[in-house]
């Protein structure tokens, strides 16, 4: 019953979702069947709001169910799939493979990750897009997602797609790119070193989206990645390398930073983050956010 619970509001809110994410033409939630229950929650606290507005809608056509929201972090989400102590998991970030397997071996079926709505345009620890910074004084403007990979990732083996290990992720030494010169900067730059920073790398929510859309699923990063927990240090400490590249929120902006328009290919468009960009999702690091729930196996 959890599983017909947890579809039905998933029907209900994909319109609520679709007018931001212009996608008007989903039909409308129309009922049925009337249920009733406890449907279980977990994982991420900074979506308490948003499930909120959710469930409130969802009993105005079901109105027999009950909701036990325990969002603790988006961790504990798949943790409570996994331990049968949740019906959902509320995830601000994507599933990482061990998850998954953990969720696989309950059930022998893979979990069910559904984008439910967009993350924050600046707002840390909201899911937020992430902005590559540079240094003011340096002439960069753009980027491309694979000049991204060349920056802050290196040599790998390929990238993991769900529990499948895809070897044409895989790319070599000869594609990290480790001087400004690598990107058309000239001038005084041109030979100098690119000092990159960013999350720490234990920090799953910070790297899980930044791995899977720029390494495409890969975890080999650049071997001299500088790891900062204090966002607004490596921001400090940004302002004074004129060798250096982050990424983070846009929140964390100073007058000493600028953010760099991203494109996908090289063929663009190159696209500025604003919240515009972030709404419909034209800027590339945009940031998805997920309900998943597991269908169980009667033979599991």
């Amino acid at each position: 019953m959890q599983i017909i619970i947890a579809g039905l509001l998933l029907a209900v809110m994909f319109p609520a979702s679709a007018a931001a994410q212009g996608l008007s033409s989903l039909p409308d939630y129309r009922p049925d069947q009337q249920v009733s229950g406890v449907l279980r929650s977990r994982g991420n606290d900074q979506m308490t709001a948003l499930m909120k507005r959710w469930e409130n809608g969802f009993r105005k056509y079901q109105p027999g169910i009950q909701f036990a929201d325990t969002l603790n972090g988006t961790a504990s989400g798949m943790y409570g799939l996994e331990m049968r102590t949740a019906d959902v998991a509320v995830m601000g970030r994507p599933i990482n493979p061990y998850e998954r397997y953990g969720s696989y071996e309950r059930s022998w079926v893979y979990p069910v990750e559904i984008e439910v709505a967009t993350g924050s345009f600046e707002t840390p620890h909201k899911s937020p897009a992430y902005a590559i910074f540079v240094h003011k004084d340096n002439p960069l403007t753009k980027l491309t997602v694979k000049e991204l990979d060349g920056i802050f990732g290196a040599e790998r083996g390929g990238g993991w797609k769900a529990l499948t290990w895809d070897t044409n992720a895989a790319r070599t030494s000869a594609q990290n790119i480790r001087t400004w010169g690598q990107l058309g900067v000239a001038g005084p730059l041109a030979d100098k070193p690119i000092h990159v920073y960013g999350a720490p790398l234990l920090g799953a929510g910070s790297i899980t989206y930044f791995q899977s859309k720029v390494f495409d699923g890969g975890a080999m990063w650049n071997e001299d990645l500088r790891e900062y927990e204090d966002r607004k240090q490596m921001i400090a400490d940004l302002r004074r390398d004129p060798y250096g590249i982050a990424y983070t929120a846009l929140g964390y902006r100073t007058a000493g930073v600028k953010p760099v328009a991203l494109a996908d290919t090289s063929a663009g468009p190159f696209v500025e983050l604003s919240r515009k960009s972030v709404t419909d999702r034209s800027y590339p690091l945009s940031r998805p956010v997920y309900l998943v729930y597991t269908i169980d196996n009667e033979k599991s």
